[in-house]
């Protein structure tokens, strides 16, 4: 049987082979530690979950959903956009909802990219941004991002003639796998870069919470703005939200790209040949959330913060020396030299003799190499259980 050569690209994947080391973890009677999942293990607020619950009996939210029906929730969305950023947006023609934003994410390359084309990608970055590009023919350049430049990535290195082909920039700050934020100046050069060479600027924006201001002055809107804050004539520009990091509803499947009215267009074109929309009663929920008490937002900071300062302590008395995170749910953390140009062994290894499971950086892209990020997904305890248990293999 031939298939597709847009999957060539697909095949090869470094969490599957981690999921085989930890199922061959547990057949060894390794109990297991998983810190390599980014997904919250904090609850849905009650409020929310009220919301879906009361839907469920009434048969009116039991048919499909089109794109007209979800207008109370792109009102939800673009008020609470403009509350946060101070940006104006209109429901009508500015706001999709989404499966989770990695729907948008990965099928916004079939609206823009014939094949060929370029996208310039983070590199390390979420892996879905690059399936799909793969997914649609694209070629991707990768853009470093190294730790001198605070991973961020310097747009005068890429080559013009790749410019000349390229179609859409990805950034995507507080930043999955490096935790590193961008500053509203840095957004506003990605702008002006973006509009001189013709290039759609795409952010995904999941941890715009999940931020710990720590010196004098600063805020979750200065360490993590919108990038529709350097772009609110919205020329360029289109970001994504999910609600699963924030309002810790990663099984709902629920966000939405808000942005550019022609960008946000050609999505729904594609959307509209995928697939509807979640149920009603998710949306529904989905309106609680943004609409209503946000006391669930505050305690999951807090509860990110502690734990991201009892693993930060806790791998520092063992050695291993780690940046401190103003953002995001995980830890990046530089591998010893030894490991330096193997990150897929060390974890492979480190799960087998442990139980501790986190993600190689060359998972992420090339540049991820030498590196491992650590979801803190557990309770401080268990993160310092688990550290113990790395401490005789590191």
């Amino acid at each position: 049987m031939e298939f597709a050569q847009r999957l060539e690209p697909l095949r090869s994947n470094v969490f599957a082979d981690m999921d085989q080391a930890k199922a061959r973890a547990r057949q060894a009677g390794r109990e297991i530690i998983d810190l390599s999942l980014g997904s919250s293990d904090l609850p849905t607020q009650p409020h929310v979950i009220d919301a879906i619950a009361q839907s469920l009996p009434d048969p009116t939210t039991h048919g499909y959903l089109l794109f007209q029906a979800t207008l109370p929730f792109r009102q939800a969305a673009a008020s609470w956009y403009t509350e946060k950023f101070g940006v104006p947006v209109d429901p009508e023609t500015e706001v999709l909802p989404l499966i989770g934003s990695q729907e948008g994410t990965a099928h916004l390359p079939l609206a823009l990219l014939n094949p060929g084309d370029f996208a310039l990608l983070q590199d390390p970055g979420y892996p879905s941004h690059a399936g799909g590009v793969y997914l649609a023919s694209g070629q991707i350049y990768p853009m470093p991002l190294r730790a001198e430049n605070d991973f961020l990535p310097v747009f005068a290195e890429i080559p013009a003639p790749v410019l000349a082909q390229s179609k859409m920039m990805v950034l995507s700050y507080p930043h999955n796998p490096t935790t590193a934020i961008a500053s509203l100046e840095f957004f506003q050069s990605a702008v002006a870069f973006c509009q001189q060479h013709h290039l759609v600027l795409v952010h995904d924006f999941p941890y715009c919470d999940l931020v710990f201001p720590t010196a004098a002055g600063e805020t979750v809107a200065s360490l993590a703005p919108s990038v529709l804050q350097a772009d609110p004539e919205k020329t360029v520009s289109i970001e994504f939200f999910t609600m699963s990091k924030s309002y810790n509803m990663g099984g709902f499947r629920v966000g939405y790209a808000i942005g550019n009215a022609e960008l946000i267009r050609a999505l729904r074109q594609v959307k509209a040949a995928i697939d509807f929309n979640q149920y009603r009663g998710i949306l529904h929920g989905a309106i609680a959330a943004l609409t209503g008490t946000q006391a669930g937002v505050q305690l999951a900071v807090d509860t990110f913060r502690e734990r991201r300062d009892a693993f930060v302590k806790a791998l520092h008395a063992i050695g291993w020396e780690v940046p401190i995170p103003h953002a995001t749910m995980y830890i990046w953390a530089q591998l010893p030299d030894r490991w330096a140009q193997d990150s897929v062994g060390f974890c492979r290894q480190l799960v087998e003799q442990t139980g501790v499971a986190v993600s190689p950086g060359a998972g992420f892209g090339k540049s991820g190499e030498g590196y491992v990020r650590f979801a803190l997904v557990h309770a401080p305890a268990i993160l310092e259980t688990a550290v113990a248990r790395m401490q005789p293999f590191f």
